[in-house]
């Protein structure tokens, strides 16, 4: 699955992609799910800053 999704991001008019992947924790029974992004190269670090 990793395979296609890196031969996705290279398609188009060469930008640069990054899959984010953040675990969140959940209020009501504290445990931990997963949340995946697809954002450009130049927002990774605002991404990971926001909450």
């Amino acid at each position: 699955m990793a395979k296609k999704v890196v031969a996705t991001l290279k398609k188009g008019d060469n930008k640069s992609f990054a899959k984010v992947i953040r675990a969140v924790k959940s209020d009501k029974t504290g445990s931990y799910t997963f949340r995946e992004e697809i954002v450009p190269a130049e927002l990774v670090k605002e991404t990971l800053a926001k909450k």
